[in-house]
């Protein structure tokens, strides 16, 4: 089978890269973008035949196989996972996090425990939101809200790439092409999705120039984005890396 495949990627600015011509490479697919939270339940009810999930839900599924190779990670700061406090870390009692993530936020809250003994009350915050509730003193952002939507009253504690490279040495895999039970791609299919990556980086200024009109930022801000905070290959470090946070989240559900 060339194509024929139920495809779903996050719609953020930095899967761009990862999608450029997927669907004219793999004909018949259908490409379906939404946040990750989202994408991991569609695929968790076998709705995605591949799906650009969270790594977390890669971990907690256990029978998923991945695209080799590709992925979403960063080595230092990333800045479009963030988590602001009004206070400082000390008086963090009441954490929102963004109802898009499942990797940022295991990784927040294992972060906040290992290095801080800081177990907040959970609540969501919702894609709709564009305030923030006055009891809650912590927010975690992720994707293009936390490049766009800064409150004024709340300030950057954890760029959460730059802090896990802090604190292990190794960069951290946010997402990867996960594939369904029971399914096989063929050769030539995973060849596309590289195929569509190499495309993707080909083509960072125009997608640069398609994606400013979106975000309201510069053409030249989002090809730094792309090229310097962001990275979209898994070789033997990030694999490292995510072996590192599997451990971790393991402990931490655990107990």
């Amino acid at each position: 089978m060339a194509g024929g495949l139920r495809i779903g990627a996050v719609a953020y600015l930095n899967t761009k890269p990862l999608i450029e011509g997927l669907v004219q490479l793999l004909p018949d697919s259908n490409l379906v973008l939404e946040t990750p939270s989202r994408l991991a339940c569609w695929m968790k009810a076998g709705k995605l035949d591949v799906g650009l999930i969270p790594v977390a839900e890669y971990i907690r599924a256990k029978n998923y196989s991945m695209v080799p190779g590709l992925g979403i990670t960063s080595c230092g700061p990333v800045e479009s996972v963030l988590l602001l406090t009004r206070f400082g870390l000390p008086q963090l009692k009441i954490l929102a996090l963004d109802e898009g993530s499942r990797t940022s936020s295991a990784l927040t809250k294992i972060m906040l425990a290992e290095k801080h003994k800081i177990y907040p009350e959970i609540v969501n915050y919702p894609m709709s939101a564009t305030t923030v509730s006055s009891l809650v003193d912590g927010i975690l952002l992720i994707g293009d809200r936390a490049m766009s939507m800064r409150p004024s009253d709340f300030n950057i504690e954890w760029d959460l790439g730059d802090e896990w490279t802090k604190e292990t040495g190794l960069p951290f895999v946010y997402a990867v092409w996960a594939i369904r039970p029971g399914l096989q791609l063929s050769n030539s299919q995973i060849e596309s999705f590289h195929l569509a990556y190499r495309q993707g980086i080909s083509r960072l200024t125009e997608i640069a120039r398609r994606e400013s009109k979106k975000h309201g930022c510069s053409e030249a801000f989002i090809v730094e984005y792309l090229t310097k905070k962001i990275g979209f290959t898994v070789g033997e470090k990030e694999l490292e890396g995510l072996e590192v946070f599997r451990q971790k989240l393991k402990f931490f559900e655990r107990n």
